[in-house]
Protein backbone atom coordinates (compact mmCIF):
# COMPACT_ATOMS: atom_id res chain seq x y z
CA UNK A 1 0.00 0.00 0.00
CA UNK A 2 2.78 2.18 -0.95
CA UNK A 3 0.40 4.79 -2.64
CA UNK A 4 -1.35 5.60 0.45
CA UNK A 5 -1.15 9.60 1.43
CA UNK A 6 0.84 10.06 4.63
CA UNK A 7 -1.85 12.14 6.76
CA UNK A 8 -0.53 14.28 9.94
CA UNK A 9 -3.25 15.21 11.95
CA UNK A 10 -2.00 17.86 15.01
CA UNK A 11 -3.79 18.17 17.83
CA UNK A 12 -3.63 19.55 21.36
CA UNK A 13 -2.69 22.99 21.33
CA UNK A 14 -2.39 25.78 24.07
CA UNK A 15 -5.62 26.84 24.09
CA UNK A 16 -8.86 25.86 26.58
CA UNK A 17 -10.17 23.85 23.88
CA UNK A 18 -7.29 21.44 24.24
CA UNK A 19 -9.34 18.53 25.78
CA UNK A 20 -11.85 19.24 22.57
CA UNK A 21 -9.06 19.02 20.37
CA UNK A 22 -7.84 15.68 21.38
CA UNK A 23 -11.46 14.53 21.14
CA UNK A 24 -11.76 15.65 17.43
CA UNK A 25 -8.16 14.15 16.44
CA UNK A 26 -9.24 10.79 18.03
CA UNK A 27 -12.50 10.73 16.02
CA UNK A 28 -10.70 11.79 12.98
CA UNK A 29 -7.81 9.21 13.09
CA UNK A 30 -10.75 6.35 13.70
CA UNK A 31 -12.56 7.16 10.57
CA UNK A 32 -9.62 7.64 8.43
CA UNK A 33 -9.80 4.70 6.11
CA UNK A 34 -6.18 2.76 6.47
CA UNK A 35 -6.46 1.46 2.87
CA UNK A 36 -5.59 5.14 1.61
CA UNK A 37 -4.19 6.80 4.73
CA UNK A 38 -0.91 6.36 7.02
CA UNK A 39 -1.53 8.39 9.76
CA UNK A 40 1.11 10.35 11.69
CA UNK A 41 -0.12 11.84 15.08
CA UNK A 42 1.89 15.30 16.18
CA UNK A 43 0.53 16.68 19.42
CA UNK A 44 0.75 19.93 21.11
CA UNK A 45 0.96 20.31 25.05
CA UNK A 46 -0.39 22.76 27.00
CA UNK A 47 3.02 24.53 27.36
CA UNK A 48 3.30 24.55 23.91
CA UNK A 49 5.69 21.70 22.77
CA UNK A 50 5.18 19.36 20.15
CA UNK A 51 5.47 15.69 21.16
CA UNK A 52 6.89 13.08 18.46
CA UNK A 53 4.62 10.60 17.47
CA UNK A 54 5.29 7.55 19.60
CA UNK A 55 4.51 10.41 22.75
CA UNK A 56 1.73 11.47 20.35
CA UNK A 57 -0.03 8.52 19.78
CA UNK A 58 0.21 8.00 23.51
CA UNK A 59 -2.19 10.74 24.21
CA UNK A 60 -5.07 8.96 22.18
CA UNK A 61 -7.53 6.54 23.27
CA UNK A 62 -6.50 2.63 23.25
CA UNK A 63 -9.65 2.53 20.70
CA UNK A 64 -7.28 4.21 18.13
CA UNK A 65 -5.80 2.17 15.18
CA UNK A 66 -2.15 1.73 14.98
CA UNK A 67 -0.28 4.93 13.71
CA UNK A 68 2.81 5.38 11.54
CA UNK A 69 6.12 6.18 13.37
CA UNK A 70 7.96 7.81 11.08
CA UNK A 71 11.60 8.46 11.44
CA UNK A 72 13.25 11.08 14.28
CA UNK A 73 13.92 14.54 13.82
CA UNK A 74 12.05 17.75 14.60
CA UNK A 75 8.89 18.69 13.78
CA UNK A 76 9.68 21.01 10.65
CA UNK A 77 11.55 17.90 9.18
CA UNK A 78 8.69 16.02 9.84
CA UNK A 79 6.45 18.32 7.98
CA UNK A 80 8.66 19.11 5.16
CA UNK A 81 9.51 15.67 3.92
CA UNK A 82 13.15 14.92 5.18
CA UNK A 83 11.77 12.42 7.80
CA UNK A 84 8.56 11.51 7.35
CA UNK A 85 7.53 12.66 3.95
CA UNK A 86 4.11 14.06 4.71
CA UNK A 87 1.86 14.63 2.29
CA UNK A 88 -1.18 16.62 4.05
CA UNK A 89 -1.80 18.01 7.20
CA UNK A 90 -4.93 17.80 9.35
CA UNK A 91 -4.78 20.24 11.61
CA UNK A 92 -7.23 19.95 14.43
CA UNK A 93 -5.71 22.49 17.17
CA UNK A 94 -9.10 24.70 18.07
CA UNK A 95 -8.77 28.50 19.45
CA UNK A 96 -5.58 30.21 19.94
CA UNK A 97 -2.21 29.00 18.46
CA UNK A 98 -3.54 26.47 16.13
CA UNK A 99 -7.01 28.06 14.86
CA UNK A 100 -5.67 31.65 14.73
CA UNK A 101 -3.44 31.31 11.38
CA UNK A 102 -0.45 30.94 13.51
CA UNK A 103 -0.36 27.19 12.61
CA UNK A 104 -1.20 27.64 9.07
CA UNK A 105 1.55 30.17 8.89
CA UNK A 106 4.18 27.35 10.27
CA UNK A 107 2.70 24.90 7.62
CA UNK A 108 2.63 27.46 4.95
CA UNK A 109 6.70 28.02 5.42
CA UNK A 110 6.71 24.35 5.60
CA UNK A 111 5.23 24.38 1.90
CA UNK A 112 3.21 21.36 2.69
CA UNK A 113 -0.46 20.81 1.86
CA UNK A 114 -3.39 21.52 5.17
CA UNK A 115 -6.38 20.85 5.49
CA UNK A 116 -8.60 24.18 5.98
CA UNK A 117 -8.62 28.23 5.76
CA UNK A 118 -5.20 29.93 5.24
CA UNK A 119 -3.51 32.43 7.20
CA UNK A 120 -5.60 35.27 6.86
CA UNK A 121 -9.01 33.88 7.05
CA UNK A 122 -8.09 31.71 10.01
CA UNK A 123 -6.71 34.66 11.91
CA UNK A 124 -9.81 36.88 10.99
CA UNK A 125 -11.90 33.99 11.73
CA UNK A 126 -10.64 33.73 15.36
CA UNK A 127 -10.87 37.42 15.91
CA UNK A 128 -14.82 37.73 16.25
CA UNK A 129 -14.26 41.85 16.28
CA UNK A 130 -12.43 41.49 13.23
CA UNK A 131 -14.41 39.49 11.40
CA UNK A 132 -17.87 41.49 12.68
CA UNK A 133 -16.20 44.20 10.49
CA UNK A 134 -15.64 42.44 7.46
CA UNK A 135 -18.60 40.85 8.08
CA UNK A 136 -20.91 44.88 8.18
CA UNK A 137 -18.28 45.88 5.09
CA UNK A 138 -20.65 42.96 3.27
CA UNK A 139 -23.63 43.70 4.40
CA UNK A 140 -24.09 40.81 6.33
CA UNK A 141 -26.79 41.29 9.37
CA UNK A 142 -25.45 41.29 12.73
CA UNK A 143 -26.78 42.03 16.08
CA UNK A 144 -25.25 45.27 17.51
CA UNK A 145 -22.06 45.42 19.62
CA UNK A 146 -19.10 47.27 20.68
CA UNK A 147 -15.58 46.65 21.19
CA UNK A 148 -14.09 46.73 25.13
CA UNK A 149 -10.20 47.06 25.31
CA UNK A 150 -8.90 45.19 28.46
CA UNK A 151 -6.27 48.32 29.00
CA UNK A 152 -9.26 50.39 29.17
CA UNK A 153 -11.24 47.98 32.18
CA UNK A 154 -8.13 47.89 33.62
CA UNK A 155 -8.16 51.88 33.93
CA UNK A 156 -11.42 52.59 34.28
CA UNK A 157 -13.34 49.58 35.24
CA UNK A 158 -17.04 51.05 35.82
CA UNK A 159 -16.48 53.52 32.64
CA UNK A 160 -16.10 50.66 30.41
CA UNK A 161 -18.97 48.65 32.41
CA UNK A 162 -21.01 51.79 31.45
CA UNK A 163 -19.92 51.99 28.09
CA UNK A 164 -20.76 48.80 27.24
CA UNK A 165 -24.67 48.99 28.59
CA UNK A 166 -24.81 52.46 26.77
CA UNK A 167 -24.10 50.91 23.59
CA UNK A 168 -25.87 47.30 23.53
CA UNK A 169 -28.40 47.45 26.38
CA UNK A 170 -29.36 44.61 29.03
CA UNK A 171 -29.42 41.69 28.55
CA UNK A 172 -25.72 41.37 26.23
CA UNK A 173 -23.55 38.80 25.99
CA UNK A 174 -19.77 39.32 27.09
CA UNK A 175 -17.44 37.39 25.26
CA UNK A 176 -13.08 37.41 24.95
CA UNK A 177 -12.88 38.23 20.93
CA UNK A 178 -10.73 35.43 20.20
CA UNK A 179 -11.64 31.92 21.90
CA UNK A 180 -14.19 29.62 20.84
CA UNK A 181 -16.20 26.89 22.51
CA UNK A 182 -18.02 29.69 24.82
CA UNK A 183 -15.47 29.77 27.11
CA UNK A 184 -15.18 33.13 29.33
CA UNK A 185 -18.32 33.86 27.78
CA UNK A 186 -21.14 35.51 30.15
CA UNK A 187 -25.13 35.89 29.55
CA UNK A 188 -25.44 39.58 31.75
CA UNK A 189 -29.04 40.16 32.89
CA UNK A 190 -28.57 42.89 35.62
CA UNK A 191 -26.45 46.23 35.49
CA UNK A 192 -24.30 44.19 38.34
CA UNK A 193 -23.66 41.57 36.47
CA UNK A 194 -21.39 43.40 33.85
CA UNK A 195 -18.64 43.86 35.16
CA UNK A 196 -17.90 40.89 36.99
CA UNK A 197 -18.34 39.59 33.32
CA UNK A 198 -16.25 41.64 31.51
CA UNK A 199 -13.42 40.67 34.08
CA UNK A 200 -13.64 37.06 33.58
CA UNK A 201 -13.46 37.64 29.85
CA UNK A 202 -10.40 39.84 30.29
CA UNK A 203 -9.01 36.55 31.75
CA UNK A 204 -8.91 35.31 28.36
CA UNK A 205 -8.17 37.95 25.92
CA UNK A 206 -6.77 41.68 25.31
CA UNK A 207 -10.41 42.53 23.56
CA UNK A 208 -13.92 42.07 24.89
CA UNK A 209 -16.80 41.82 23.16
CA UNK A 210 -20.37 43.17 24.29
CA UNK A 211 -22.97 41.89 21.81
CA UNK A 212 -26.86 42.30 22.64
CA UNK A 213 -28.73 39.18 23.47
CA UNK A 214 -31.38 38.07 21.23
CA UNK A 215 -34.40 35.93 22.36
CA UNK A 216 -33.30 33.73 19.16
CA UNK A 217 -33.07 30.54 18.12
CA UNK A 218 -29.71 29.16 16.99
CA UNK A 219 -29.15 27.79 14.02
CA UNK A 220 -25.79 26.45 11.69
CA UNK A 221 -25.00 24.67 8.69
CA UNK A 222 -21.46 23.66 7.43
CA UNK A 223 -19.76 25.30 4.53
CA UNK A 224 -17.32 22.63 2.23
CA UNK A 225 -15.15 23.51 -0.47
CA UNK A 226 -12.67 26.21 -1.67
CA UNK A 227 -13.49 28.65 -3.90
CA UNK A 228 -16.98 27.37 -4.94
CA UNK A 229 -17.87 26.10 -1.81
CA UNK A 230 -21.27 24.20 -1.28
CA UNK A 231 -23.50 24.51 1.57
CA UNK A 232 -25.07 22.26 4.07
CA UNK A 233 -28.72 21.85 5.26
CA UNK A 234 -29.68 24.18 8.01
CA UNK A 235 -29.74 22.68 11.62
CA UNK A 236 -31.46 23.79 14.77
CA UNK A 237 -29.46 23.60 18.33
CA UNK A 238 -31.73 23.12 21.09
CA UNK A 239 -30.17 22.92 24.95
CA UNK A 240 -32.26 23.28 28.26
CA UNK A 241 -29.16 25.74 29.61
CA UNK A 242 -28.88 29.40 29.91
CA UNK A 243 -27.22 29.66 26.53
CA UNK A 244 -25.27 27.71 24.67
CA UNK A 245 -22.38 27.59 26.72
CA UNK A 246 -19.43 25.02 27.32
CA UNK A 247 -21.62 22.34 29.03
CA UNK A 248 -23.85 22.09 26.69
CA UNK A 249 -22.00 21.88 23.76
CA UNK A 250 -19.54 18.65 25.16
CA UNK A 251 -21.62 17.27 27.55
CA UNK A 252 -23.09 14.18 26.19
CA UNK A 253 -27.32 14.47 26.45
CA UNK A 254 -27.25 18.43 26.88
CA UNK A 255 -27.96 18.98 22.80
CA UNK A 256 -30.03 18.31 20.70
CA UNK A 257 -29.65 19.23 17.10
CA UNK A 258 -32.77 18.73 14.31
CA UNK A 259 -32.01 18.62 11.06
CA UNK A 260 -33.28 19.99 8.48
CA UNK A 261 -34.48 23.57 10.67
CA UNK A 262 -38.04 23.81 10.94
CA UNK A 263 -37.57 27.55 9.43
CA UNK A 264 -39.36 29.35 6.48
CA UNK A 265 -38.33 28.88 3.27
CA UNK A 266 -36.69 32.26 3.00
CA UNK A 267 -35.31 32.10 6.17
CA UNK A 268 -33.65 28.98 5.39
CA UNK A 269 -32.72 30.23 2.01
CA UNK A 270 -31.01 33.51 3.35
CA UNK A 271 -29.36 31.70 6.16
CA UNK A 272 -27.59 29.35 3.23
CA UNK A 273 -26.77 32.53 1.38
CA UNK A 274 -25.41 34.31 4.31
CA UNK A 275 -22.98 31.02 5.06
CA UNK A 276 -21.97 31.17 1.66
CA UNK A 277 -21.13 34.86 1.25
CA UNK A 278 -19.47 34.95 4.93
CA UNK A 279 -17.45 31.81 3.56
CA UNK A 280 -16.37 33.51 0.58
CA UNK A 281 -15.87 37.34 2.46
CA UNK A 282 -13.38 35.35 4.71
CA UNK A 283 -11.81 33.77 1.95
CA UNK A 284 -12.14 30.79 3.78
CA UNK A 285 -11.21 27.38 2.43
CA UNK A 286 -11.60 23.22 2.87
CA UNK A 287 -14.43 23.76 5.91
CA UNK A 288 -16.19 25.72 8.31
CA UNK A 289 -19.70 25.63 10.08
CA UNK A 290 -21.56 29.07 10.09
CA UNK A 291 -23.67 29.87 13.29
CA UNK A 292 -26.43 32.05 13.00
CA UNK A 293 -30.01 33.61 15.41
CA UNK A 294 -32.60 33.95 14.42
CA UNK A 295 -35.32 36.37 16.40
CA UNK A 296 -38.04 34.74 17.94
CA UNK A 297 -40.06 38.03 17.48
CA UNK A 298 -39.87 38.85 14.30
CA UNK A 299 -37.62 36.38 12.26
CA UNK A 300 -35.01 38.28 11.65
CA UNK A 301 -31.85 36.23 10.48
CA UNK A 302 -28.09 37.60 12.17
CA UNK A 303 -24.89 36.24 11.32
CA UNK A 304 -23.31 35.01 14.73
CA UNK A 305 -19.70 33.94 13.51
CA UNK A 306 -17.55 31.52 11.45
CA UNK A 307 -15.57 28.52 13.08
CA UNK A 308 -12.77 27.79 10.39
CA UNK A 309 -12.02 24.53 12.97
CA UNK A 310 -14.84 23.12 13.68
CA UNK A 311 -15.49 20.37 16.15
CA UNK A 312 -14.78 17.51 14.23
CA UNK A 313 -16.29 14.38 16.02
CA UNK A 314 -18.75 11.75 13.95
CA UNK A 315 -21.48 13.45 16.58
CA UNK A 316 -19.88 16.72 16.06
CA UNK A 317 -22.60 19.24 14.75
CA UNK A 318 -20.58 20.04 11.44
CA UNK A 319 -20.12 16.27 10.50
CA UNK A 320 -23.80 15.60 11.00
CA UNK A 321 -24.73 18.56 8.99
CA UNK A 322 -23.00 17.09 6.44
CA UNK A 323 -24.06 13.63 7.05
CA UNK A 324 -27.61 14.75 6.87
CA UNK A 325 -26.94 16.16 3.58
CA UNK A 326 -25.82 13.07 1.87
CA UNK A 327 -21.89 13.30 3.05
CA UNK A 328 -20.89 10.81 5.85
CA UNK A 329 -18.23 11.51 8.05
CA UNK A 330 -15.41 9.45 5.86
CA UNK A 331 -16.04 10.75 2.91
CA UNK A 332 -16.45 14.32 4.21
CA UNK A 333 -12.82 13.50 5.42
CA UNK A 334 -11.49 12.16 2.11
CA UNK A 335 -13.42 15.75 0.23
CA UNK A 336 -11.41 17.68 3.25
CA UNK A 337 -8.02 16.04 1.93
CA UNK A 338 -8.70 16.11 -1.50
CA UNK A 339 -9.45 19.97 -1.35
CA UNK A 340 -6.57 20.38 0.40
CA UNK A 341 -4.23 19.15 -2.28
CA UNK A 342 -5.88 20.97 -5.06
CA UNK A 343 -5.56 24.21 -2.77
CA UNK A 344 -1.96 23.73 -2.64
CA UNK A 345 -1.83 22.75 -5.93
CA UNK A 346 -3.31 26.30 -6.94
CA UNK A 347 -0.95 28.42 -4.52
CA UNK A 348 1.88 26.39 -6.13
CA UNK A 349 0.94 27.09 -9.60
CA UNK A 350 3.58 28.87 -11.40
CA UNK A 351 2.24 32.87 -12.63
Amino acid sequence: MADRLRVAVVFGGRSEEHEVSRTSAAAVIRALDPRRYEVVPLAITRAGRWLAPKESAALLPAACPDVVTPAEGGVLQRLTGRGAGIDVVLPLVHGPFGEDGTLQGFLELADVPYVGSGVLASAVGMDKAVAKRLFAAHGLPQVESVLIARRDLDAAPRRAAERAEAAVGLPCFVKPSSLGSSVGVTKVKRREELLPALQLAARYDRKLLVERAVDAREVECGVLGNDDPEVSQVGEIFYDNEFYDYDAKYTEGKMKLVVPAALRQDQTEQVRRCAREAFLALDAAGMARIDFFVDRQDGRVYLNEVNTIPGFTSTSVYSRLWEASGVPYGDLLDRLIQLALERHAERSRPS
